[in-house]
Order: structure tokens, then C-alpha cells, then sequence
């Protein structure tokens, strides 16, 4: 890259073997393309043997194994043998749920793409960034993330952000002009590096390097970055945390207990360290995984990508969703009706000087180019055929978000030069001189109506020579207005109102004008007389501005700065936000959200400032993705409550037995197995149905109702084992072996068909029922804990047939047990209502956010260029 920054633009054409003007051709391309292969940094794809090592990097699983090959060699063959096979069977579960879950994610990434714009075979187009190679011409523009290393052929006022390379917060000023030789990487000012965002300006470039092969691929190939969590990852670490305590207390009481009772001390190792794995969900990762990657199969059905899929949690989490209004409110598709000129300027010349200011082509084609300008040339075909003809651009001021406006130099064939300036009309006035007093009026109707505002000014060029700066944009003569309309989207009342069923609230960040805002929400049903503009956020502190927002529905004329303000302020009253937009004057604001939307036609700075990723720009489809979200989180949690619970007692009556038994009442295998047979059976919570009412609020983890649930549920569960004993040893007067086989049936079946109670808030099987995957698989189960003691390999399991009548008093227990749970759910959830809140801004200890730029393409099946950390 150092060579090609202190070469001329014609000796770096000619060494990446180009053409200045016309590019390569589209056969070239593709040879280069094979032969250097995509333009990517890393592939995403899913590995099977990273998946392993994260089931088997348990230090609970390591502890079992290594006694159980002590148990091995003392002379305990079956024992260690049967333990042996069952701990195989849980990881392959495991392992197979979550690669499953991998190939998802995989999935996810290769949905996402991002284009850059290209000149091949002398025709400007669109082309994925992973298809880029040396020597192709590349255009650039406000908002764009740098698709590859680039050497610069043609700058206009071009500025780009190099923070992610170099650590600068300071945009670099660049030009076409070769640079000194050996300049460091911060210096290199005739170069456009990959990875970096275009601050302002615009400019044309030759592709020099791609891929590993840029400044940027260099760099990322030598990081190794890990993921920032979510607020879903932070409450499964604390959950985890919470079952290590319990285990760690239990297990280590167990065995002493079991030391003082001298029982030999492998077997009081194995039966705690068995313990300590039942009382664990030993599939909550698989189970968590599986729902995960069922539900981003489902929300991608519904439109709806998730670009992490532990992002699913926090999308459910939302409360409130600040919006752009441009095609999420509005139809979007936005048609130029009519030019009202102001002074001596006929319709024609307005029309005219404003075809002029645009970053469309003649043809109409987007190639960067707004969607004001696009609308512009195709409503007014047969101006637009002739209004460039005759003129010569001379110089270009682009649009940025600061000044809102852009500006051309222009000649006619006379010669005569004249500037022509366009943007929002309250700055273009701002800068126009004799502006006759109509115009405001005018301006103000239109507004009034609803309509979108472009104000047009001319003055003389005095020295087209110079370059154009923003110290030419004064003295203006105002010569019209251009409007355009952008209707309200049919169908957005009702999701509007669906939204709100949700409980989540509607708030509108635009950069439009207050009263145009203000009417299109009043059309809509959204509350709100008035509109708080960025003038009025400029004047007012943090504390004012925060309690200003939660009595505000529509912002309007708001900076990039001011959108991320809004949200950064609001997220710290405790409510959880989304932010959607999908211009590169939203990428500050997603970033700032606890959960950042965009669309699939967005910019490239939007789309990877965002965690979710709406394949239509619609509320509907937001809608859509939130009760999914909620859906995957309220199954999860019903693994968590049930297992948590269910997991404590049994544990818990197996620590309060050994203390009064002459033997161990189950053997570590036993437990182990019964808990294996158990997780199975919940592998299939992830298809089941989701009551309304868990739907209509947000979700997040809360770890005093976890623990809550865990203690009043867990003794329910150790009082019917207690039972369970009692009629064993009174009632049949078992012997060791068939004392833990009714036990092992019991327990298998009472924690395993508890889910149909705890899975609802419902009066269950009436109110609720499971889906068909849930009770099948959960019927399933019990039938096996029942044959088992039964089958051929009961003796090796070290259990025994069971008396008839152990079964009838089995059925009397399990539906005890069930009408038991029902009451204490009843009692449970009058005395602890859903979790308040209050509670969620101390569980909301969000993710840092990326770094300021990001940037990930992909290539269909597994490439994902990742351009910054995440």
C-alpha cells in the first residue's frame, strides 16, 4: 500500500493492469477473482471440533471422568463403564444441538450482504464487495465503509474516519496527490484503507489490495477478538453462578456426610460428583442453542434476521423503539409532485438548477445517489433528458449530515458559470439574501400538508477556478422550492397498535421538518401535539433532556449526534431500547441501543451498527420479530425454572437420604442416566407454545425469581420423594436395588411431566396445552424410566423389577404432585408477580458497544468479512 500511495495515478493504474476510464471487464474480473480469491477477512463457518471442546471444557465433567476411571481400576468395571457411556451420550447430545446451532448462525451471516459501487466494462453498477479485485475502479461516497485498499484517482472535498485503523478520532482530510515516500499508516492520505468510513466528501479509486492482503485483513488476522455479551449471555453467566453455589454447597455437604457415615470414599466421591451434575441443567447450553437456532430459522420466515443469535433475548427485552419516519411510517417510495418558484425563476429553471444538484446520473441509475434526487429524475423524465445538456460540472460540494445541503459549480455553453445550492430549506434560507416575504408562507403550507421541502439557490460563480467550500454557500439567491410526497404506509395503524399491545412505545427520531412530522404522526394515531426539535435538545442539559424524552413522541431535525443522545439517555431511565434506521446518520444511535435495527436495503454503516437486520422495512415485521423474541425466551425459561427446581429437590432428598440409609439410595450412574433421560425430553421446549400474556410484555432475566422458584419448588419435589421412600421401605420392604429403581422411576417421572404445570401460567391441559413435540417426547420418557427396570439392562444399571402396586401408588403420587405444584404456582405468582420494572436497570448492565466502525460482508455459503470487532 506504501508503494502505491507515493505512486501517480497513471503508474498505479498501469500496475494493477486497468483501465482509468472504463475498468475491468467482467471476464477479468472474475479470472482475478479466482485467482485471489474473495475479498474477506475471516470465514464464518461452522466447526465441529470447537463445538466439542466447549462441551467436554466442563470442569464437573472432567472431575466424573477421572473418578470414574479411579472407580475403573479399583475394581468398580460396570460402574465406571455405565458412567462412562452416559457422560458420551449427554456431550453427543450436546454437540449435535449445538452445531446444529452453529450452521444457523453460519446461515445468518451469509444472509447479509453489503455492494459497492463499480465501474466494469465502462458501466457504473453495484457489485457484492466479496467480488471486488485489484484493478477494479471503485466509487465512494458519504456514509460508506472503504471496501477494499484503494488507491485515489479523484477526490471532491473526500474525509474519511480511520479510527478503527489507527486509533485517530479525527476524520483525514485526502486527496489524489501521491504521498511522500515510506509514510506511516496514519499518513497515507492518497489512499482509501479497508474498514474505514467515509466521513464526508466523496471520491474514485483503483482496488490495490483485498482481502488478508489489505492494511486492514493484515491487522484482523492477527487479532484475536472475543464477543461482548449480551444482557442474555450476562443472566446465563449469573445463572450458572447461582447453580455453582448450590452444587458446591450440596455436593461438598454430601460428602461429608457420607465420609462420617464411613462409606468407602470413591463411592462418596462418585455419588456427590453425580450430585453435582444432576443438580446442574446439564443440556441448558444445547437447550438454550437449540430454541436459539429454531427461533432464528422462524424469525428469518418472518422477515427477520438476527446477526448474533444471543441477540434474540434482547430484541424481546424492548420496551421502546425510536424510528425514523422515511418508509417505516411513510409508504417510502417518495415522488417529486411539483416546483414552486420564488421571484423572477419560472417552474422550468427551478427544476432545472435542481436536476443539476444531483448525485444521480443522467440515466436515473442508483449509484449513490439520495432518494430525493432518484424521485427527482423520474418524475420529470423529459426535463431531466436535457437538463444536462449543454452544462459542464466544474466542482462538487457533497451533502453531509452537518450543513444538510450539497453544492454544484456548473458552465453552460456561453460560459457562464453559476453555483447552485440544495438542501433543507430552513439552512438554504438561512444563507439566501433578499428573500422575498412570500416564501416563508409558502414554505409553511407545504409543510402543513405534510409534504417534504427542498429549497433550490443560485448565485454567480465569482471564481470557478477555486475550489468550493462551504464559505460559498452565503449570499444565495433563493429561486424556489421543490416538493415531494411520501405518504403514510397503509397498514401501519395497525401495527402501530400492535406494538402497543406488546408494550412497547412508538417514538420518531427524524431529520425532517417538526410540522411534516407532527402531521404525518397525528394521521397515524401516534400522541403527541407537539414536536421537540434539535435546536431545543441543543439548549438543554442531560437531566432535562431525559425527563423531556419520556414525555415526547416526535424529534425532529435532529443530528446523527443528537439521535444517539436521545437514545444513550433514555436507555439509562431503565427501559429497553431499539433504534431503527438505516442511514449512515443512524449508525451512531444504533450503536447506543440496546438493540440496533436496520434494514436489508440500508447503508453499509447502518447495517453493521445493527444487531437485527429486517429483510422489509416495516413496524409489522418489527412487530413479528419481538414476539419471537419473547417466544425463544419464554421457553428457555421454562427449562431454567423447571430444571432449577425439579434438579434441587431430587438432589436434595438424595443428600437428606444417604444420611439415613445403610446404602447409597441411587447410584451415580443412576443419577446421572435419570438426568440424561430427563434433559432428553426437554430437548423439545423449543417447539412448544407460548401463552399470550407471556408475550405482550418484555422479558429478561431475574435471578431472585429464579431463586425463589428454585426454593419453593425443589421441597414440593423432596416431599413427594420423602413419600416415595417411605412407601419403599414401609409398604414393600425394599431391598437396596429396588428402593433406588422406584425411586429412579418416581423421580423421572414426576420432574419430567411437571413441565406440562410450570410450562403455563394457565390452568394447564384446559387453558394450555403442550405442543405435540413437547408431551410426546415427555410421555416418551416416562414410558422408558418405567421398562427399564424391567429390560435386559437392569442389572447393570443395578436396578430390579417393580411390584405391580408400586405403580398404582406411582400414578396416586404423580397426580398428588401435579395438583400440589398447581396450588404453589397459584400462590407463587400472586406473591411474586412478573418481575417489576425497576428491577431491570440493575440486570441491565449492557454490552460496551462496537467500535465506531464495523463492517461485515459475506459471500454465499460461509464468507464474513469482518471490518471491526464485534
Amino acid at each position: 500500500m506504501v508503494v502505491a500511495a507515493s505512486q501517480s495515478t497513471a503508474q498505479v493504474i498501469a500496475s494493477v493492469g486497468s483501465d482509468g476510464r472504463h475498468g475491468l471487464t467482467s471476464s477479468e474480473a472474475m479470472r482475478r477473482l479466482q485467482e485471489v480469491g474473495p475479498n474477506a477477512v475471516s470465514i464464518h463457518r461452522a466447526r465441529l471440533l470447537p463445538v466439542l471442546w466447549r462441551q467436554l471444557n466442563s470442569p464437573l465433567l472432567l472431575l466424573l471422568v477421572v473418578a470414574a476411571t479411579a472407580s475403573y481400576f479399583v475394581g468398580e468395571h460396570n460402574d465406571a463403564i455405565i458412567i462412562g457411556m452416559i457422560v458420551a451420550l449427554s456431550v453427543g447430545l450436546g454437540l449435535v444441538n449445538e452445531y446444529r446451532a452453529e450452521r444457523a448462525a453460519a446461515a445468518l451471516h451469509s444472509a447479509i450482504r453489503h455492494a459497492a459501487v463499480v465501474t466494469r466494462d465502462g458501466v457504473p453498477s453495484r457489485v457484492d464487495v466479496t467480488a471486488l479485485v485489484p484493478g477494479d475502479l471503485v466509487r465512494i461516497g458519504l456514509g460508506d465503509i472503504v471496501p477494499a485498499d484503494l488507491r485515489l484517482l479523484k477526490v471532491d472535498e473526500l474525509e474519511c474516519d480511520e479510527s478503527v485503523l489507527t486509533g485517530e478520532s479525527l476524520p483525514v482530510a485526502k486527496s489524489a496527490r501521491p504521498t511522500t515516500d515510506h509514510p506511516a499508516l496514519a499518513e497515507l492520505t492518497s489512499c482509501a484503507l479497508m474498514g474505514t468510513v467515509v466521513d464526508a466528501g466523496s471520491g474514485h479509486g483503483v482496488v490495490v489490495a483485498t482481502g488478508r492482503r489489505a492494511e486492514f485483513g493484515r491487522l484482523a488476522a492477527d487479532l484475536v477478538h472475543r464477543q461482548t455479551e449480551t444482557e442474555f449471555q450476562v443472566g446465563l453467566r449469573r445463572f450458572s453462578t447461582l447453580l455453582l453455589i448450590v452444587a458446591a454447597t450440596l455436593t461438598s455437604s454430601v460428602f461429608v456426610i457420607n465420609v462420617a457415615l464411613h462409606r468407602r470414599l470413591i463411592d462418596a466421591l462418585l455419588f456427590s460428583l453425580a450430585i453435582a451434575v444432576g443438580i446442574t441443567p446439564q443440556l441448558l447450553p444445547a437447550v438454550v442453542s437449540t430454541s436459539l437456532a429454531a427461533g432464528s430459522r422462524h424469525m428469518r420466515h418472518l422477515k427477520v434476521l438476527v446477526k448474533r443469535l444471543v441477540c434474540i433475548e434482547d430484541l424481546g427485552d424492548l420496551d421502546v423503539v425510536f424510528t425514523d419516519k422515511t418508509g417505516t411510517l411513510t409508504v417510502g417510495r417518495i415522488t417529486f409532485t411539483r416546483t414552486v418558484p420564488v421571484g423572477a425563476d419560472p417552474a422550468a429553471q427551478v427544476l432545472r438548477w435542481g436536476l443539476l444538484c444531483t448525485e444521480t446520473d443522467a440515466a436515473g441509475r442508483d449509484i449513490g445517489g439520495n432518494p430525493l434526487d432518484r424521485a427527482l429524475w423520474q418524475a420529470a423524465p423529459e426535463e431531466a433528458a436535457g437538463a444536462l445538456a449543454g452544462y459542464e460540472t466544474l466542482a462538487v460540494l457533497p451533502f453531509d449530515h452537518e450543513r444538510t445541503m450539497a453544492s454544484v459549480i456548473v458552465r453552460d455553453r456561453a460560459g457562464i458559470t453559476t453555483q447552485i445550492t440544495k438542501g433543507a430549506p430552513e439552512r438554504v434560507l438561512e444563507r439566501c439574501v433578499d428573500v422575498p416575504p412570500t416564501a416563508a408562507t409558502q414554505l409553511q403550507a407545504e409543510f402543513a400538508a405534510g409534504n417534504r421541502v427542498v429549497a433550490v439557490a443560485v448565485r454567480d460563480a465569482v471564481d470557478p477556478s477555486q475550489r468550493l467550500s462551504t464559505i460559498d454557500e452565503h449570499n444565495l439567491r433563493l429561486v424556489g422550492f421543490l416538493v415531494f410526497l411520501d405518504p403514510p404506509k397503509p397498514g401501519t395503524v395497525a401495527a402501530l397498535r400492535r406494538l402497543t399491545t406488546l408494550g412497547i412505545e412508538v417514538k420518531v427520531v427524524t431529520g425532517d421538518n417538526a410540522t411534516v412530522a407532527l402531521r404525518v404522526c397525528n394521521e397515524l394515531g401516534l400522541s403527541g401535539t407537539t414536536a421537540l426539535t434539535g435546536q431545543q435538545i441543543s439548549e438543554m442539559d442531560d437531566r432535562t433532556l431525559a425527563t423531556s424524552i419520556g414525555r415526547t413522541t416526535v424529534f425532529a431535525r435532529v443530528s446523527p449526534e443528537q439521535k444517539s443522545r436521545i437514545v444513550r439517555l433514555h436507555r439509562h431511565t431503565g427501559h429497553g431500547v431499539g433504534f431503527l434506521g438505516d442511514g449512515v446518520n443512524d449508525a451512531l444511535a444504533l450503536h447506543n441501543a440496546d438493540v440496533g435495527i436496520s434494514v436489508d436495503s440500508a447503508t453499509d454503516v447502518a447495517k453493521d451498527a445493527a444487531d437485527v437486520i429486517l429483510l422489509e422495512k416495516d413496524l409489522d415485521v418489527l412487530a413479528d420479530g419481538v414476539a419471537a423474541g419473547r417466544r425463544i425466551f419464554a421457553n428457555t425459561m421454562k427449562y431454567v425454572l423447571m430444571g432449577t427446581s425439579s434438579n434441587f429437590g431430587n438432589m436434595f432428598s438424595a443428600a437428606g437420604a444417604s444420611t439415613f440409609l445403610a446404602f447409597l439410595p441411587m447410584l451415580p450412574s443412576q443419577i446421572l442416566l435419570n438426568n440424561l433421560l430427563y434433559d432428553t425430553s426437554q430437548l423439545a421446549i423449543p417447539t412448544d407454545h407460548v401463552d399470550d400474556e407471556q408475550v405482550r410484555h418484555p422479558a429478561h432475566w431475574d435471578i431472585a425469581l429464579i431463586r425463589r422458584f428454585m426454593l419453593t419448588f425443589g421441597p414440593i419435589s423432596s416431599v413427594f420423594d420423602f413419600l416415595t421412600f417411605g412407601i419403599m421401605l414401609w409398604v414393600f420392604h425394599a431391598h437396596a436395588a429396588a428402593f433406588r429403581s422406584g425411586w429412579f422411576v418416581e423421580s423421572l417421572a414426576t420432574q419430567t411431566l411437571v413441565i406440562f404445570a410450570i410450562r403455563t401460567r394457565r390452568v394447564p391441559f384446559f387453558r394450555s396445552r403442550a405442543s405435540l413435540p413437547l408431551t410426546l417426547s415427555a410421555l416418551a420418557v416416562v414410558t422408558v424410566g418405567v421398562v427399564l427396570p424391567f429390560s435386559p439392562i437392569a442389572a447393570p444399571l443395578g436396578l430390579a423389577p417393580l411390584p405391580p402396586l408400586f405403580f398404582a401408588a406411582l400414578a396416586a403420587l404423580v397426580v398428588m404432585y401435579l395438583l400440589l405444584i398447581e396450588m404453589g404456582k397459584r400462590w407463587f405468582y400472586r406473591t411474586h408477580p412478573r418481575s417489576v420494572p425497576s428491577s431491570r436497570r440493575f440486570s441491565r448492565r449492557r454490552r460496551l458497544r462496537r467500535r465506531s466502525a464495523r463492517f461485515t460482508a459475506v459471500q454465499p455459503g460461509q464468507v464474513d468479512v469482518q471490518h471491526g470487532f464485534r
